[in-house]
């Protein structure tokens, strides 16, 4: 009998009146029922043989981040169609489409939470997103795991949520290593969406980092998200004349900033980090996006070398959507799932507490982006990639670790 079958009793025992108002009696039949049940194994939460495991994925699948919350979508799809089984139960992926709004989050995850009743989430593309659905998850003790979500408060100071990728120190002090050592740049300057989380967390990484290693910042400047015209930006950059301009912009605000620096000839180079990550960078941007580089997570589909779970993945995800390339987005939401299946396997329990503290002890578990071991602050480690953009192609340069 499932949990659910429990409930129907004590609303039974609390409408039952003993003649006389018989508190023994009424404490001898309920004594009775509870040794009753237990005898029949009425389950704790979510742990009814045969009953499906229900596991919520909370994604922004329209608005501004709806490009990066799809193809997790996919991603988490194509690894549920392999792996549909956990604990010899069913696994139930419920979907809640964020909107790329954070109001809008703590509204579907409650729901998943409390209506759906999931016993662990996934999501989610989007710090800003992520920091949302992650103190909703806290106050319930359901455990959580971050996709593709990368600015530190996410997991800082929580015991219930984790992430499956790099945060925001490590990777701005990676985008400042790879242009102090690489691209040669002694001067940068930082463009970044002053309203997002994600933006202006990262930027500051980048420059505490660009500073440390002898590097000079000329200007940091600002604008909002859903901004399109970015002139005054670019024509105050072009005067300060920076060897590199710093900008981790979502993905509709990153194209309209490379198309207006070509527009308006800016000679300084642009690099971006993980949000522009799209395999329609190339197409979208045009002549735009030449010599255009971001940092990513550690995959992309035409790397030239791939562990074997990058290459199973690969080939699973042609074989899935023929007419989608994929991504690290992709790759992330495929890879959280078999992280998740992976802890419930470990834990032998569905149960909250045992997921969480499984989730903690991963460690060199094989996945996509390589061995993945999640730290002490609930963060997984992992090298950065860097992508570059020559004769209207994307190419994966490597990987790089920063200072």
């Amino acid at each position: 009998m499932g949990a659910s079958g429990c409930r129907p009793v004590a609303a039974l025992l609390k409408r039952m009146v003993l003649p006389g108002g018989n508190v023994n009696a009424l404490a001898h039949v309920a004594a009775t029922i509870a040794v009753l049940f237990m005898c029949l194994g009425c389950p704790a939460h979510g742990e009814a043989a045969g009953d499906p495991v229900k596991i919520g994925v909370y994604l922004p699948l329209t608005g501004q981040n709806g490009f990066g919350g799809q193809l997790e979508m996919d991603g988490v799809r194509l690894a549920h169609q392999e792996r549909p089984t956990v604990l010899g139960r069913p696994v139930e992926l419920v979907f809640a489409d964020t909107q790329s709004d954070k109001a809008e989050t703590i509204t579907v995850v409650k729901r998943l939470l409390e209506r759906d009743n999931v016993v662990a989430l996934i999501g989610t593309y989007g710090s800003s997103l992520a920091m949302a659905g992650a103190d909703i998850a806290e106050k319930a003790r359901i455990p959580g795991i971050g996709t593709t979500c990368t600015n530190p408060l996410v997991t800082q100071g929580r015991k219930y949520y984790f992430r499956a990728c790099f945060i925001d120190p490590y990777q701005g002090a990676a985008a400042a290593t790879y242009a102090r050592d690489v691209l040669k740049a002694q001067t940068a300057a930082v463009l970044m969406d002053m309203s997002n989380d994600y933006s202006v967390g990262l930027s500051s990484f980048f420059v505490r980092s660009f500073k440390k290693q002898g590097g000079q910042i000329l200007a940091t400047l600002k604008y909002s998200s859903g901004d399109r015209d970015f002139t005054g930006q670019i024509a105050e950059l072009k005067e300060r004349k920076p060897d590199l301009v710093f900008m981790p912009a979502y993905f509709d605000e990153g194209i309209a900033i490379m198309r207006r620096a070509r527009e308006m000839r800016a000679d300084f180079m642009l690099m971006g980090a993980d949000a522009m990550d799209n395999p329609d960078t190339a197409r979208l941007a045009g002549k735009a996006a030449e010599g255009f580089l971001h940092t990513t997570f550690p995959y992309d589909p035409a790397m030239p070398s791939m562990n074997p779970e990058a290459k199973h993945f690969t080939e699973a995800w042609k074989r899935a959507y023929p007419d989608r390339e994929t991504n690290v987005n992709g790759a992330q939401g495929y890879s959280t799932y078999l992280l998740l299946l992976d802890a419930i396997t470990r834990a032998g329990s569905v149960e909250p507490d045992a997921i969480a503290q499984a989730l903690a002890t991963t460690s060199n578990l094989p996945s996509v982006m390589g061995a993945l071991t999640i730290n002490k602050s609930h963060d997984a480690e992992m090298p950065v990639g860097i992508i570059t953009y020559t004769n209207g192609k994307r190419v994966y340069i490597g990987e790089v670790m920063p200072h």
